[in-house]
């Protein structure tokens, strides 16, 4: 397991490969994270419903079962998991090839704006140039504006692609974004 310390924008923090063990404390991350950021954009009765077992749950079935998703986490220096991401093939259809997709980033709410989101994507582009993307893309909520300025700050551009999903019986709008890699992806 590789553990990097990350840039000066996020002073002693770390971002290494997730394990088993960090299922929980991911979980805590993701669903208080749709809670706040999507209030408004997301049927409410549907974020009050997030559980945080039922989703260590899923986060140890995914992480168990392997496959082509990469998952790391970033860790303050007290080592608590601050933050959660992963990626992998892009899962669109009709993806040209060498296009690896962001599918999840997360910072605890209470550590947005430290950094920490900053070095999971850097993280994670940085490999994804390693293991020969090209470039990655990624689906952000329409409406979740402070998510479509950090991946445009990020170098993401949208590409005009629209789909929605259902989520508490209302469709929810994303947006695609993509952004070239090089050797080197900067985050």
């Amino acid at each position: 397991m590789t553990t990097r310390p990350t840039p000066a924008y996020a002073p002693g923090a770390r971002v290494r490969d997730m394990v088993l063990g960090d299922c929980a404390a991911v979980a805590e991350i993701r669903v208080r994270g749709w809670q706040r950021a999507y209030a408004g954009m997301v049927p409410q009765a549907y974020l009050d419903a997030m559980d945080v077992a039922r989703d260590a749950v899923l986060r140890r079935h995914h992480l168990a079962a392997g496959g082509a998703q990469v998952h790391v986490v970033a860790l303050a220096p007290d080592s608590a998991v601050t933050g959660w991401a992963c990626y992998g093939p892009c899962r669109d259809a009709g993806a040209p090839p060498g296009r690896g997709e962001l599918y999840a980033l997360y910072a605890h709410p209470d550590r947005i704006g430290t950094g920490t989101g900053r070095a999971l994507l850097t993280e994670l582009t940085s490999r994804a140039a390693a293991a020969g993307f090209r470039e990655t893309a990624l689906w952000v909520l329409r409406d979740n504006a402070r998510a479509r300025r950090f991946y445009e700050r990020a170098g993401f551009l949208p590409d005009g692609a629209e789909e929605s999903f259902e989520a508490g019986g209302a469709m929810v709008p994303e947006v695609r974004y993509v952004r070239t890699l090089s050797g080197r992806a900067a985050g």
